[in-house]
Formats: C-alpha cells, structure tokens, sequence
C-alpha cells in the first residue's frame, strides 16, 4: 500500500521531491476538527542550476522524518532559499533547526509573516534572525533554470498565506488552500482512498469564513496552467488538479446567492423556536413585513424542525438575519445557541441581523441574542421586539414594522432614526 519509505523523498517531478510527514493517528487538529484519517505535514524541495529551494517544514514532533527526507535528496550547504508560504506550527516547527543547519539560506515569506518570523525565533533561543526577504504576488526567484513565482492569498487561512508557483513544472505551492487532513501513504490523489469528505470538511471549517479571500486568490490562481497542486495538508492533487479549483469556486458561490443576485434581490432568512406558537407568530409577521418591500426575498426556519448544522449554507448565503426564541429560564433556546455557535465558520461580518421573542416571566432571551450577533460583527439597526406571551393585532403590527424596517435596509432605503435629544441629556 505503502509508497513512502521511512526514510526517502517521494519524487513530483525530476529534481522536485515531497519531504513532509505523515502523521496517521491524529484525530483532532486545532482542538476543533476532527481528523478520523490523521494527517499529513507536507513539504517540498525544488533543485534548480544555481541552487536547492526548501518550501515549508514540517511540525516539530516529525522534525526527524522531514531531515531524513531532506537528506535523501539533498546536502544543506546546498539550500539557498527557503519558502514559507504559512508559519503556522505544523508548517514551521523544523524552521529554527533548517535554519542551523543550512545557515546560508535566505528565508522568503509574505510581508504579513515578518512579526510572526520574529515572533516564532524569539531572542531567548539564542538564534540569530535569519536573512529573509518580504515577497508578493510578481516577486520570482531564480533557482537556475528553475523558477518560484509567489501570489498574495491573505487568509486562507492567516493574514500571512501565500502560494508558491514552479513555473516550469506547473506546479502550485498551495500552502493550507486545496489542502485537508487526510494521511495515506500513497500519497496522491489517484492513489489514494476516498478523501472527498476530508476535503470539503477542511473547506468548512477552514476556508468557509474567509469566502471573499477564496474568491479573490481564484481570480489569481485559476489562469495558472496548473499540472499539479501540492498542499500544505493532505494528499497531492495530479489528477485533474483544476477540478479542484472548480469545486472551491463552488462551494466559495452558493447556489442561493447565485439565483438573487440574477434576480437583483436581498435575503432575509429568519429562524425560530416556538415552545406555544407565539415566537412563530412573530416571526410569520416578521416575514409579511419585509415582503413589503419590493426586492427583498424572505425565507422562514423552524428550528425544532433540523439539525442546525444544515443551516450554515442558507446563512452565509443571505444578507439579513432574524433569530426568534421564547425566553426558557432566563436564556434563550439552546438550539437558538447552537446555530449561533456554528456562525464561525461562516463570515457574517456585515451582515444584518435581528432578534424576537415571547416570553412569560421575564424575556431575557431577546437582548442575550442581539449581544451575540453584535460580537459576531452583525450590524443589529433595529432594536429587538420581545412580547408577552400571544402577540395581539398591534404587537403583530409591530413585528411587520420590524421586518419592513430590516428589509428597508437591506435594500439601502432605510429611513435615518429619530432621536430623542432630551434623553441624552
């Protein structure tokens, strides 16, 4: 099953060779992802005429088996460049003992990395800053008869990412992008077991808030005639390696955003749990009252009818956002909670948002829910309505006022709010 000898460099190309790390029993990643395959630490050599170009390192518990790798291929006096396209530490761990051992080598990275350069070799190491040179998307660097060519992807997914291209081969340097945790020793895509889940598993939690950076590092990547991908994380693509960027493009382009922007239209989702039917009432009066407004599409969500993880598409596709929940002890309803919580992974900075409830005794849940959409960066306009118990025909009258007044601004036709100059006296 096996193509990765302990010991050995796995050749991509003539003179380019994966050097990583397998790491096959790992089965949480970052405390928050699941990796049931393990993972891989991926990093590459690149020998040109006039030199040898390391491209990130490895974590460093599995220091040992990237210098082994290394040295298969390659001695240290001859490594002139070495490329970090992310210094985070599963990708820099080897970084301060390379650096000792190949002390002529000049470091090249992103401008965003320098203060995590200096961070990650602190003075206390007693190792003295490296040579190192601040790349963007034009820079290039001349190996001899070999040449890397760098694009600025920022956030995909820390400020300091990029990507690396050997223009000669075809072969991108994709950094954490097109990457996933997934450890098989065969180690490319065409030989290797399933990893479709991994790989849109990694999207969600990895890339899915930084949609926009997705999009914008495609419009860089995609005229590249790619022959190959080779990711930070996960296996190799050399199959049809552009059916990937296809399928980014897909999952960074909902199809819900797709059809309403053709259409010219806003979005408004709003969700709810109703323990008596009178949050749901709110919320149909909700909806009634932004479809007022012309060019505003609106979409109802009974949370005691799914899982709220199914959620998080409709949510990243929509503009506005409402949440409704009875007050239950104080709080609000805890799958009012879990959805909230699954919001970061999607981006839903700027977004509009809303709270609404019912409640009995004391109706805390309305305010708790519009905290949490302020701290996730929603712009909240409208003050939250809370009623007790069964709305009558005025209180309904005003949750319609609350949707128009959203859908108002979703269209940018809100009107400016009064304001009561004596109360701020």
């Amino acid at each position: 099953m096996s193509i990765v000898h302990p010991d050995q460099a796995v050749e991509l190309a003539p003179g380019v060779h994966w050097i990583g790390a397998l790491d096959p029993h790992l089965r949480r990643f970052d405390i928050i992802l699941s990796t049931a395959n393990g993972t891989s630490y991926n990093a590459y050599l690149v020998r040109g005429e006039q030199g040898v170009a390391v491209i990130d390192t490895v974590k460093e518990a599995f220091a040992d088996d990237f210098f082994r790798r290394l040295e298969s291929v390659a001695r240290y006096d001859e490594i002139t460049t070495i490329v970090l396209n992310h210094l985070e530490p599963d990708h820099s761990g080897a970084l301060p003992e390379l650096l000792r051992r190949a002390p002529n080598a000049r470091v090249y990275l992103s401008s965003r990395a320098q203060m995590m350069l200096k961070a990650l070799l602190k003075p206390s190491s007693n190792q003295a800053p490296p040579d190192y040179t601040p790349v963007t998307t034009g820079d290039t660097i001349d190996l001899g008869g070999r040449t890397l060519a760098f694009f600025h992807t920022p956030y995909l997914h820390w400020p300091d990412t990029q990507c690396t291209w050997l223009v000669e081969e075809g072969m991108l340097f994709s950094g954490d992008v097109f990457g996933c945790h997934y450890c098989d020793p065969r180690l490319f895509n065409d030989r290797v077991g399933d990893f479709r889940f991994s790989f849109e598993y990694y999207y969600a939690h990895i890339m899915r808030p930084f949609r926009a950076h997705v999009l914008d590092a495609l419009e860089l990547l995609e005229p590249l005639d790619i022959r190959l991908i080779a990711p930070a994380h996960g296996p190799i693509l050399r199959h049809h390696p552009r059916d990937y960027l296809a399928r980014y493009r897909e999952m960074a382009t909902p199809r819900l955003a797709l059809d309403t922007e053709a259409a010219g239209e806003k979005t408004l989702a709003v969700f709810y749990l109703s323990a008596y039917g009178n949050t749901r009432s709110m919320a149909e009066a909700i909806a009634i009252g932004a479809e007022r407004i012309a060019g505003v599409r609106v979409s109802l969500f009974d949370l005691e009818g799914g899982d709220t993880a199914h959620f998080t598409d409709l949510i990243e596709a929509a503009d506005g956002l409402a949440f409704g929940s009875p007050t239950l002890n104080g709080d609000a309803a805890p799958p009012i909670w879990a959805l909230l919580s699954s919001l970061t992974t999607v981006n839903v900075k700027g977004k509009f948002g809303a709270a609404f409830g019912s409640y009995g005794w004391s109706g805390e849940a309305v305010r708790l829910i519009e905290d949490r959409l302020r701290g996730l960066k929603l712009r909240v306009p409208v003050e939250g309505l809370r009623l007790k118990l069964a709305p009558d025909a005025s209180e309904l009258d005003a949750c319609r006022t609350l949707g128009e007044t959203l859908a108002r601004h979703l269209v940018g036709e809100a009107m400016p709010r009064e304001v009561d100059l004596a109360s701020l006296s």
